[in-house]
């Protein structure tokens, strides 16, 4: 069975140039197309959450798979050489038209499948050093690490509550109730009291 495999990243895109793409490829190599299916989501969306991972996991021993170009398959290499590494364990046909590069259970495969596993690789560690070179100099500077406090929308709404807030707690309604009130956990009301509310702001007369 041979099938093709098209995905845009939003319903505003079609899949009109990676089928005619496919089709071209196909009569070139005399295939014939038993089966369409055509994604929309973004590459950055999981293998296993995308329509691909049930392609795969019902293509048998000799079947073919076809994408346009190896990125429509993900924009992670180490996610890109998982997917391939499926498709040979199985024994897929895995042809990729834009690039032409076909996978299959034979030693240029694997030694290209190498040269991928081996690239995803560095880019992880290298992904992995960055970040940690950014954040050690952001903390000698004296940058306060994490995201600023305020910045989630719940914060947001009880800060622009406070003054009711702090009449609440005046007339000793519970701290949960006051949660409920605003649509927030406790934990997050919890930590919007201690950063924002004082006891020197409880009993002014301006909030009585």
């Amino acid at each position: 069975m041979v099938v093709a495999y098209l995905r845009v990243s939003t319903s505003k895109q079609n899949l009109d140039d990676q089928q005619e793409e496919i089709v071209r490829f196909a009569r070139k190599k005399g295939l014939r197309i038993d089966k369409w299916f055509g994604d929309v989501a973004s590459g950055k969306v999981e293998y296993n959450e995308r329509k691909l991972c049930a392609i795969i996991d019902n293509l048998n021993a000799g079947d073919t798979l076809i994408v346009t170009e190896i990125s429509r398959l993900s924009r992670t290499l180490v996610e890109i050489m998982n997917i391939i590494n499926r498709c040979v364990t199985k024994n897929i046909i895995l042809h990729s038209t834009k690039e032409g590069y076909t996978f299959e259970d034979n030693l240029n495969s694997k030694i290209l499948g190498f040269a991928f596993g081996l690239v995803a690789e560095i880019e992880r560690n290298l992904i992995s050093i960055r970040t940690k070179e950014a954040l050690a100099a952001k903390k000698a500077k004296g940058t306060k690490l994490g995201r600023p406090y305020g910045s989630s929308p719940q914060q947001n709404v009880l800060f622009e509550n406070r003054l009711s807030i702090i009449k609440l707690i005046e007339d000793n309604i519970p701290y949960k109730k006051i949660a409920q009130k605003y649509n927030v956990s406790i934990c997050t009301f919890n930590r919007f009291v201690k950063a924002n509310i004082k006891k020197k702001d409880i009993n002014k007369n301006s909030f009585i």
